[in-house]
């Protein structure tokens, strides 16, 4: 029996991957969680064969959770999914050790052809990031600022970009404004950068909001 378990802070969307994996598996047992934490505990507690995680949850981000997952049971091939185009998560993510990306403008489509690849032990890619990828391990390859971020730091250079103030970012991340803070100082020295607009205005020319 195939065990697949869906990880999402959005109902209707966990309602709507239960019922297209119900139609292609109709024995499949599925579990569903709305939170890193829980996703966690699940992971520690059961077997799953397929894990299948939105990379923007509250608390902890998509790409902490398939990093500790993969620490914990790194054998359980992961399939992230984002609203977010692919420019901005799909290197990292796969760099991470996800068995797949998946846009949700794609899901519908895709989803059970990434579900049967990833349990092969392959990897399910779009040929745009199949190309991305190849691009990135070139020997020459010239890295971007902000591809000099860890997780964290791309995670809170995306919401100063977005005009989100220290205080909101630290609700959003369960972090203390002081961290936040902290975060923001290093972004700006690693990306050579002085101001919040200096962030949105580099943002904007590479697609990341």
């Amino acid at each position: 029996m195939l065990r697949i378990l869906l990880a999402d802070d959005h109902a209707i969307v966990r309602k709507g991957l239960r019922q297209l994996i119900l139609d292609e598996y109709p024995s499949a047992h599925i579990g569903e969680v709305s939170d890193v934490e829980n996703l966690i505990t699940q992971v520690m507690k059961a077997e799953w064969d397929v894990v299948v995680c939105d990379i923007s949850m509250p608390g902890r981000s998509g790409v902490e959770a398939l990093q500790q997952i993969k620490h914990i049971k790194p054998e359980i091939p992961v399939l992230i999914m984002s609203m977010h185009s692919e420019d901005q998560y799909a290197l990292r993510v796969m760099k991470a050790g996800a068995s797949g990306y998946l846009s949700k403008e794609t899901v519908h489509n895709d989803l059970i052809k990434a579900i049967q690849t990833i349990r092969l032990g392959r990897k399910f890619i779009t040929p745009s990031v199949a190309e991305k990828l190849a691009s990135a391990f070139e020997a020459n390859a010239q890295k971007k600022p902000h591809e000099l971020l860890s997780d964290r730091e791309f995670d809170v250079l995306k919401m100063l970009a977005e005009g989100k103030s220290v205080s909101q970012i630290a609700v959003q991340l369960s972090l203390s404004p002081t961290t936040v803070s902290t975060y923001r100082s290093r972004i700006l020295e690693k990306m050579r950068m002085r101001t919040n607009a200096d962030l949105t205005r580099y943002s904007i020319e590479n697609n990341l909001i």
